[in-house]
């Protein structure tokens, strides 16, 4: 049997006195999209932090893809193949599409002593494809983020993951603040992770939006995991019941 993508056992995680997690386990298999709910204060971005690399559990152990790892920060996360868009700060506003798509991972034309010159053609034609392989269509790499709806920072940010080869995706609130129209859209994004064999761990208050896109309910509370099943076996009024 292969060991699932991600593995958390026991994670415990003290804030000033505070116990954020209580002994929380979690397994999530490859390609599988789950849909990771609560009140606020639940644990989630707790969680979630500890597993992009942001903070370290005070206990327990995570395993990717069967191997025991000590995710040290953001960058050593995306190095193991997770990556996390934030609902507010997953884009830089004033830069490209193209910067945006590779930024922290600039291709460079030549380099000498650790100094070079951003290969700008190589990522302007990379972004162009990485946006039409999530089926979104920009009018051009050079466009400002700012420019885009919030929708489609969302797109580019899923874009930028898939073109980067990433394990799983982990997604925060990414539907709030988006009209009926660009939440379908970002809604199929998640469900279309799986066609690529990528995981998805999706953090939403939204209970509606968590049965359209995953296959798998977790919810938390008090900073434990209360429920854990699939969609297809229960409903969201029986979900509600244990928040």
């Amino acid at each position: 049997m292969n060991a699932p993508l991600i593995e958390c056992t026991g994670l415990q995680k003290w804030y000033s006195g505070v116990h954020a997690l209580k002994n929380v386990s979690l397994r999530v298999e490859r390609g599988e999209a789950v849909g990771l709910v609560g009140d606020n204060g639940a644990g989630k971005t707790t969680l979630i932090k500890i597993l992009s690399g942001v903070h370290q559990a005070d206990a327990g152990k995570i395993r990717i893809d069967g191997k025991d790892v000590t995710i040290k920060n953001a960058r050593h996360a995306m190095e193991l193949g997770l990556e996390t868009i934030y609902q507010y700060n997953s884009m830089v506003p004033t830069m490209t599409i193209a910067r945006n798509v590779f930024i922290g991972r600039e291709p460079l034309s030549w380099s000498l002593f650790g100094f070079g010159v951003m290969d700008q053609k190589k990522m302007r034609a990379e972004s162009v494809q990485a946006i039409a392989d999530v089926d979104l269509h920009l009018r051009s790499p050079d466009a400002l983020v700012g420019e885009l709806s919030g929708g489609q920072r969302q797109g580019v940010a899923i874009a930028r993951a898939m073109h980067f080869k990433s394990k799983a995706l982990i997604l925060d609130e990414p539907t709030n603040h988006l009209s009926v129209k660009e939440t379908d859209k970002v809604l199929g994004f998640v469900r279309d992770l799986k066609k690529q064999n990528v995981t998805g761990i999706f953090i939403s208050h939204n209970m509606q939006h968590v049965f359209q896109c995953c296959d798998r309910v977790v919810a938390m509370a008090r900073g434990e995991i209360v429920f854990d099943s699939p969609i297809s076996k229960t409903s969201i009024d029986e979900v509600h019941g244990y928040l």
